[in-house]
């Protein structure tokens, strides 16, 4: 039987002993010792000087958070201040956490505090990143952290994976085990994921836990089920994207599956749309229109494949984004005609990052002195993985053509799309006996100094 995830209320100590008596708070150039604080038994005036001088808050800050707690004995709160500290919070932090939740300094020291610190610390958290989360969601302190721990490495969660969890969701330990995560945990079970599945779910979509299981998550399956037809089909989609799982199907998907039927794009076209990019169809409708009045500009057929990658590959942008990438290509020397060019060549260079776009287009152009033009033609050249692929093949090509066993005839556009079997025969177990730096150079262990013939393109 699973134990409940529950928040621990603080438990305020009331000793009525003089803050004098308690020894030496931390100091810093900035911040008075614990002598310094007034002898007075107003302790609404402690607290404020409390606040002030040994946490670091403003005159406000302070006076605000003294509306919520009563400090009568300093002893717990210079623990838990000490506690903090040895744990890598900085002052700045600590104006964070105790401006956001006053009463931690009150909170149960040895039973909650000090062990969930040290259940984070064996999570792998750093100073920095539980600082980081612990400044947005105080609360989690006062958690019963343990339960929580305890519950997830039942369900097959490993220790990374928690910590992961705890620095996307960290709400999710203030949530009751029993009524409100276990029923989704069996649910998604009963959908044919594996646990391994379900972690992998929840670590790259913790909210789904907090959404309404009747509410949300069953008639979000229910749709997608009743489109998808078989169990093969909607497993296969919510395992290609685990969002869906979020998303309101009920009210947006058959809307935009009927915008696509009303434009001529075949049923089997539409359910390869959702198997390629589910949330491609889960897009706002304003949004979802716009994107298909601009693939028919465009001149996309809607009966072929193209039609759908299109679609996926605009999905994927805002209009900001769409812009930087267009901008990027032209930063190669390619016009705006060509760019639309390789779009409808190949409408999933689009969906690529900036990032990856500069790349790709540096090494061709600069590396292998290709013309931007050609790459615009052979905008396939930009979906294959660089390091993985085509500087491998490259620094194959590098020593046969320095051996002399290889001439210009052989283009890149070629070279670079060949399936992986056909390279390997023609390339590089042809050639391994008598040049066996070929196999070296296929597992990149050797540098690319570019190619001493130049390439068909």
């Amino acid at each position: 039987m699973f134990l409940l995830i529950s928040v621990k209320l603080p438990q305020q100590l009331r000793r009525r002993t003089s803050p004098i008596c308690h020894g030496h708070l931390y100091s810093t150039s900035s911040l008075k010792p614990i002598s310094d604080l007034p002898n007075s038994t107003d302790t609404k005036s402690l607290t404020v000087s409390f606040l002030r001088n040994s946490c670091g808050l403003s005159l406000e800050l302070a006076t605000s958070a003294s509306k919520k707690l009563n400090i009568e004995n300093v002893e717990n709160p210079n623990s838990v201040l000490n506690l903090l500290r040895t744990h890598g919070l900085t002052q700045n932090h600590i104006i964070q956490l105790i401006s956001s939740r006053p009463l931690l300094l009150l909170a149960d020291l040895g039973n909650t505090l000090k062990p969930n610190m040290e259940l984070f610390k064996s999570l792998g958290f750093s100073g920095a990143n539980l600082a980081k989360m612990l400044t947005k969601y105080p609360i989690v302190l006062e958690s019963d952290a343990y339960t929580a721990v305890e519950f997830f490495r039942a369900h097959g969660f490993i220790d990374k994976q928690i910590k992961t969890l705890t620095m996307k969701f960290p709400p999710l330990y203030t949530y009751n085990a029993q009524k409100t995560l276990q029923p989704k945990l069996e649910f998604f079970k009963s959908l044919g994921l594996s646990d391994l599945e379900i972690t992998k779910l929840l670590s790259a979509r913790p909210n789904i836990l907090t959404r309404s299981l009747e509410k949300q998550i069953i008639p979000c399956i229910q749709e997608l089920r009743r489109f998808l037809g078989t169990d093969e089909n909607f497993l296969k989609a919510i395992r290609r994207c685990y969002g869906v799982f979020e998303s309101d199907a009920v009210h947006i998907l058959q809307p935009n599956i009927d915008m696509l039927i009303s434009r001529g794009v075949p049923q089997s076209l539409v359910l390869k749309l959702f198997l390629i990019r589910p949330l491609s169809l889960l897009i706002c409708g304003n949004r979802f229109s716009e994107i298909v009045n601009e693939v028919m500009k465009l001149g996309f057929d809607p009966n072929c494949l193209k039609f759908v990658l299109a679609i996926v590959s605009m999905a994927l942008n805002s209009k900001t984004l769409w812009e930087q990438k267009v901008k990027a290509f032209r930063s190669f020397g390619l016009s705006e005609d060509e760019i639309y060019s390789a779009f409808k060549r190949q409408p999933l260079c689009m969906a690529i990052s900036e990032k990856k776009i500069k790349k790709m287009m540096g090494f061709f152009v600069n590396k292998l002195k290709m013309k931007p033009s050609m790459i615009s033609k052979n905008p396939i050249l930009l979906l294959h993985s660089l390091e993985k692929r085509i500087i491998p093949r490259c620094l194959v090509l590098q020593v046969l053509m320095l051996k002399g066993l290889i001439k210009e005839d052989i283009g890149i556009p070629y070279m670079v799309t060949m399936a992986e079997k056909e390279f390997m025969v023609k390339f590089v177990s042809k050639y391994q006996n008598e040049v066996p730096d070929v196999v070296s150079a296929h597992q990149g262990k050797i540098e690319f100094q570019g190619l001493p013939i130049a390439m068909k393109m």
